[in-house]
């Protein structure tokens, strides 16, 4: 919006999952209890791969990073919304909302990028054992997630501009649970279609080319995969895969329904998507790439017993 002249900076109204009073209640324990487990799972994830000796290689550096993306991208959605479902104060200041939009674009973008890492790290492992301690090096590991939020970093700051660059001098009623941009987009009173393009723009080149490179990556793998002569080796190498893949296609499925098609198309189901990629993918994500892992359930259970024997 404008800032100077006399333009003021508007309030914002966010009108949240649902008007009926009676589901509010059951919504707010659910999504408190997704919450206080998604917490719980990544943080506990992030505290075990530091903590245990074991977990000290290239295939688990990105687990904390990718953990903490999850964290801090449900942390701006999630206690927001909460609030809302237990008091009704629906109103958002421009700062909050600005704020809110940023950081969640910032760990959602590093999170795909993140994702990306995390394929080509299994296909190096899979595909060329040989030559993973050289193209997975300590090094390599830093440069991949420098790069992941130099990336988001970037990406964020077009995305805010794009999407509060124009000026809103009608309703300020925002009918989503977050500032997102599609919603916000729809206030402005000012021409919006190049903002739009530029998002959908960034958007598809972001998403395709972190999707692009997991595809690839996965698909080298099952082809390898297939050429294994162990029965046991394959079943488990195929479990792996399928696990992860249903993540990806979760949180690349919402994304792209979201952001990937015309504004004109979006409508009520836009709030059941954004559900999914930013309160349940993060829940589910310990559980899918990590603690389903043997070798994690066996530092788990080693630094149990640790603890136990200190009590």
């Amino acid at each position: 919006m404008a800032m100077g002249g006399n333009y003021t900076q508007p309030k914002f109204i966010l009108l949240g999952i649902t008007d009926t009073p009676w589901a509010q209640a059951p919504l707010f324990g659910l999504f408190l209890l997704i919450y206080v487990v998604t917490l719980a799972g990544n943080i506990g994830l992030m505290v075990l791969v530091w903590v245990a000796p074991s977990l000290h290689t290239p295939m688990y550096f990105f687990l904390p990073h990718f953990s903490l993306a999850d964290v801090c991208y449900s942390t701006v959605i999630s206690p927001r919304m909460l609030t809302d479902l237990l008091f009704g104060n629906k109103a958002i200041s421009w700062a909050g909302c600005v704020t809110q939009f940023h950081l969640f674009a910032l760990f959602v973008t590093a999170e795909c990028h993140l994702l990306a890492a995390m394929a080509y790290d299994r296909h190096v492992a899979v595909c060329h054992p040989l030559r993973y301690v050289l193209l997975v090096s300590p090094r390599a590991c830093w440069q991949l997630v420098a790069c992941s939020y130099l990336v988001a970093s970037l990406s964020a700051l077009l995305y805010t501009g794009c999407t509060f660059g124009g000026s809103f001098c009608g309703s300020h009623r925002i009918d989503h649970f977050f500032c997102d941009a599609i919603p916000v987009l729809r206030l402005a009173c000012s021409d919006t279609r190049g903002g739009e393009l530029a998002i959908f723009a960034l958007a598809t080149a972001n998403g395709l080319a972190t999707s692009a490179v997991i595809l690839f990556s996965y698909g080298r793998i099952l082809c390898t995969v297939l050429g294994m002569r162990s029965t046991p080796s394959r079943a488990r190498a195929f479990h792996t895969c399928a696990s992860h893949l249903v993540s990806v296609s979760v949180f690349y499925g919402t994304l792209f329904f979201m952001y990937l098609q015309p504004a004109s198309r979006h409508g009520s189901r836009d709030k059941v998507a954004s559900v999914f990629y930013t309160v349940v993918s993060p829940m589910l994500n310990p559980f899918i790439y990590s603690l389903r892992n043997k070798e994690v359930k066996a530092a788990l259970g080693k630094c149990r017993t640790r603890m136990l024997n200190l009590c």
